[in-house]
């Protein structure tokens, strides 16, 4: 009688972890609100060059109707790697926004060194775009996904390091609840000197992590077309369109949590949450378009 409670105990346990991963916080959930974000973003744009932009939907209707086209695979191409590189940066973006919100809703249910973790899963996308553009045997792809490997090079190490204030701050914890709590008793970690100047790397760090101008080197249209997803078509394209939308959900977020003292679920407070992130995304727009 006790085995069989615990295998029930152990199945439910599994249909949670699965409900978490698919649906809230997880892919579904990131993904609608990546959408969503990306509409934000091509609004904004919209109205700095004095245009109306799209409706909302707009985003899903070009991911629906991505899906629906043929994917067409290029010849001397290595297939399986081709296909494959899209599905890796969709995983690695879907882990972390589950990693993020189960942290900003219970502070005890992380684990040591997930900070780490996340850092290390942020850039599986982009490592995803490199492998996928050598892939697909393309010289122009090639190009774009060495200009990537050498983008993330160049961001990387001070992404890492503004990433580590936080850390040091809170007394060397290397788990995201733990920095969450030391904010709570202590104060956001944007409020000191070091933060300030930890937050503004972070930010043209995340501009460098999107691609966006002037950070766009990998798939400078002007030169390269699409860069490294010049052979993708169909699903895989809509796949990797998806996954930079996500990110551009995500990162916001992780710099919100461990600057700004996350989103907290009570009262009002979700809504300052939601703000903090509003405001950042909407900071990440302006610069990409007040650069040439």
């Amino acid at each position: 009688m006790v085995e069989a409670i615990g295998n029930t105990t152990k199945i439910e346990n599994k249909m949670i972890n699965l409900v978490y991963y698919i649906i809230f916080p997880g892919f579904l959930f990131t993904a609608v609100v990546g959408l969503l974000s990306y509409w934000v973003d091509r609004k904004v744009t919209a109205r700095v060059q004095w245009r109306v932009g799209p409706p909302w939907w707009q985003n899903f209707a070009d991911f629906v109707k991505l899906l629906y086209k043929e994917t067409i695979i290029p010849k001397g191409s290595s297939k399986i790697t081709f296909l494959l590189a899209p599905i890796f940066g969709l995983s690695a973006v879907t882990i972390v926004s589950t990693l993020l919100w189960r942290t900003m809703i219970d502070n005890n249910s992380t684990f040591i060194g997930d900070w780490i973790v996340v850092i290390y899963l942020l850039t599986i996308p982009s490592m995803s775009v490199i492998i996928g553009g050598f892939a697909s045997k393309n010289p122009l792809a090639s190009l774009g996904a060495s200009r990537e490997m050498k983008l993330i090079l160049a961001y990387e190490l001070p992404f890492i390091l503004a990433c580590l204030v936080p850390v040091i701050q809170s007394g060397g914890a290397l788990k995201l609840g733990e920095i969450l709590k030391y904010q709570m008793n202590n104060g956001i970690i944007f409020g000191s000197l070091s933060g300030i100047i930890a937050f503004i790397v972070g930010i043209l760090c995340m501009q460098a992590k999107l691609t966006l101008v002037p950070f766009d080197i990998p798939e400078a249209e002007q030169e390269i077309m699409a860069g490294p997803y010049i052979e993708y078509s169909g699903p895989p394209l809509g796949i990797f369109k998806l996954t930079r939308q996500m990110m551009l959900f995500v990162l916001p977020i992780f710099l919100t949590v461990i600057f700004l003292g996350g989103i907290t679920f009570s009262g009002w407070h979700i809504l300052w949450g939601i703000l903090k992130y509003v405001a950042l995304l909407v900071i990440i727009i302006l610069i990409k378009n007040t650069n040439v």
